[in-house]
């Protein structure tokens, strides 16, 4: 039998991405603040690599409120102009716009209830994950029709920057879809984790 060995993507030199791999990537999310988190992060990776993002993300929290959609949604010029000056986190004014937009899109959907925007997303895949059996990260699609599908509603909601791309991307960080190498340990490990509303 062949050994089980990490995503060929999972470094071994680099312990804070290797911790994102083992720990954290795949792992079915479904709690509404956490899901807007990563959500934005995601936005906030296009043109841009994730490693980018994951060790800016604490600079990312503290400078968005540890990213409380009641808070974003509030905020003015003032607390653009000071992101802006920010130079923790990726000072882009479309960016940072586009997440106080979509915290506010965030609450409209949250007018459900409780759950309501994970309900929503998970909704997208009917409650339970999509498996993607692959061998190598580079036979990975970069997007799906259900990414192209949660972009397009994402977008008629008035959410920004989480075009096919960005939500397929979105969609594996959260456990919508286990893109785990079908060698690696955490394939087996999220699947099991995985609630099936």
């Amino acid at each position: 039998m062949k050994a089980q060995t990490p995503c060929s993507w999972a470094p071994v030199d680099d312990v804070l991405y290797r911790a994102y791999h083992d720990e954290e990537w795949g792992v079915p999310e479904y709690d509404d603040r956490q899901l807007f988190e990563k959500l934005v992060l995601d936005g906030f990776q296009a043109g841009l690599s994730w490693r980018t993002i994951l060790y800016k993300r604490e600079s990312f929290r503290c400078a968005f409120d540890q990213f409380c959609p009641q808070k974003i949604a509030d905020y003015g010029e003032a607390e653009v102009k000071r992101l802006l000056q920010d130079r923790s986190i990726i000072r882009s004014e479309l960016k940072i716009r586009a997440t106080i937009g979509n915290a506010r899109c965030y609450l409209n959907i949250m007018e459900a209830g409780t759950g309501a925007f994970s309900n929503y997303l998970w909704g997208f895949v009917n409650g339970s994950p999509i498996d993607e059996p692959i061998e190598c990260y580079k036979e990975h699609p970069v997007q799906s029709v259900e990414s192209e599908t949660l972009a397009k509603d994402l977008k008629s909601k008035g959410f920004k920057f989480c075009g096919p791309v960005i939500s397929y991307a979105f969609m594996q960080a959260v456990g919508m879809v286990n893109g785990h190498e079908i060698g690696c340990p955490r394939r087996r490990e999220v699947r099991e984790l995985a609630r099936h509303l």
